[in-house]
């Protein structure tokens, strides 16, 4: 028997990846790899600094919430960490990353950018190489991360991190 299970752990690993593989997300306005659209860019380099349109599919069934974030590798800086998205959300609608505009879906929590804004920032690097910008879904474990994320980014991403049952993303650039 003790030499069954790890046989049957390995038998099972293919499936569960294939499994957590499945969990995909896109949007009817971004192509992954491609460059992202003026109207999402921030105001201060021409854009209209509006959320892109997100939708995702095939989350685990054990899935209770959502979160999002956008996040540029290159320059270390967070444009947007929302969460406590329901779990019937299969998606966030253009305009979304607006604290207060009614496009969240019902208790979604938007914290503090790195522009000092809470909700969405679009890119606005310097002139130079473009950036990339990964914009990443997370199917959670728990229908809402609780008090302690909403004090700080920091909290919000580690418990964003330990719920964590599958994550997608949808990497875009920009520059000027």
């Amino acid at each position: 028997m003790r030499r069954l299970l790890p046989a049957l752990g390995l038998w099972l690993a293919p499936a569960v990846a294939l499994a957590a593989s499945a969990f995909t997300l896109a949007s009817p306005t971004l192509v992954a790899g491609g460059s992202m659209p003026l109207a999402n860019v921030y105001v201060e380099c021409g854009g209209g600094n509006q959320s892109p349109a997100l939708r995702w599919h095939d989350a685990p069934a054990a899935t209770r919430s959502y979160a999002v974030t956008m996040f540029d590798p290159g320059a270390h800086f967070w444009h947007w960490v929302a969460f406590d998205i329901a779990v019937g959300a299969h998606g966030l609608n253009a305009g979304a990353g607006t604290p207060r505009s009614g496009n969240a879906p019902g208790d979604t929590v938007q914290l503090q950018n790195d522009f000092g804004h809470a909700g969405y920032a679009g890119p606005c690097p310097p002139a130079g190489t473009p950036h990339h910008y990964v914009i990443t879904v997370y199917a959670l474990d728990v229908p809402e991360l609780g008090p302690v994320a909403r004090f700080s980014r920091q909290d919000a991403l580690a418990a964003i991190a330990k719920h964590t049952l599958a994550k997608a993303t949808l990497t875009v650039t920009w520059g000027r």
